[in-house]
């Protein structure tokens, strides 16, 4: 091992245990009063007095969740532990999103793989209903092994994808220059295990092995004290933190974060929108060359 690998190694052991020190320190809810089960028909349940929620996929059919709260901004932080061993074909996805064809949605899926072959963490961005803004990456470390912590950090000024408290991924309000930005439609928080070996895992050629099933997902620490909760039919939110700190609506990447997220996107990114010509041969999304 070369001193490079070995430098980045340290560095990604020593975020690592930021982010989990972090995590430990949040409050967790309790997935009975914070979720409810939307498809799934027994697949999706909640042991442990509601510190733990898990989700089965077999043949017949996946399942799903969603928070009984709808927020306009906000930090939101889930624990994952993802489907382990054969997991092509499947998809974890946990995301934000509003409703209707002109939705905004702020994603996180997690595409199997087969055994000993990495995860793919897929990250995309929707506003009035237009995506096509996708990101991926390997993780830096088996995300079936153990829980880890996954962010979304949503304020007028940006959105910031975090693994572990380390940023990967930052999406800038850039409506000044012409591009949409998620900021007036509320979302609730989604996850769902899902079939997709028809494009998940290298392009729909690796099949879900059915032998395998039910493949589980596991979740915990839901922390969303820092956050917008949004009241029906009022134009305003009100914040859930009993601190009353709202800090977090204006947070930015400060110069460790554009550190870190440099480090990722060197080291672990594989695809990037804003570098397929290919895809884009008329020309890159007005962001590509703004952010």
């Amino acid at each position: 091992m070369n001193f490079q690998s070995v430098l980045l190694s340290k560095m990604a052991v020593a975020w690592v245990a930021i982010g989990l020190l972090a995590a430990a320190a949040a409050a967790s809810g309790d997935f009975n009063k914070d979720f409810d089960i939307t498809w799934g028909d027994g697949r999706a349940q909640i042991p442990s007095g509601g510190q733990l929620l898990t989700l089965s996929l077999d043949k017949t059919s996946g399942s799903g969740f969603r928070s009984k709260r709808q927020y306009l901004f906000g930090k939101i932080d889930m624990q994952l532990k993802l489907v382990p061993g054969n997991s092509a074909g499947t998809v974890t996805a946990y995301y934000l999103s509003s409703l209707g064809s002109a939705h905004d949605e702020i994603d996180f899926e997690f595409l199997g793989n087969l055994s000993g072959d990495p995860y793919i963490l897929h990250t995309n961005v929707f506003t009035q209903g237009k995506g096509n803004r996708e990101q991926q990456f390997y993780l830096w470390f088996d995300p079936t092994k153990d829980f880890h912590t996954y962010s979304i950090l949503w304020n007028p000024q940006s959105i910031i994808f975090s693994v572990d408290g380390t940023p990967i991924r930052e999406f800038k309000n850039l409506e000044s220059k012409g591009v949409a930005f998620p900021k007036s439609q509320a979302m609730w928080l989604y996850s769902s295990l899902w079939n997709a070996d028809d494009w998940a895992t290298r392009g729909g050629l690796v099949k879900t092995d059915w032998s395998q099933a039910p493949f589980t997902a596991s979740y915990r620490g839901f922390y969303d004290t820092q956050a917008c909760v949004w009241s029906s039919g009022s134009s305003s939110c009100s914040s859930s933190s009993p601190s009353g700190n709202n800090s977090w609506l204006s947070q930015s990447l400060d110069a460790t974060g554009q550190q870190r997220i440099k480090w990722v996107q060197k080291n672990y990114m594989i695809y990037n929108y804003c570098t397929d010509a290919k895809r884009f041969s008329q020309g890159f999304p007005p962001e590509c060359s703004l952010s």
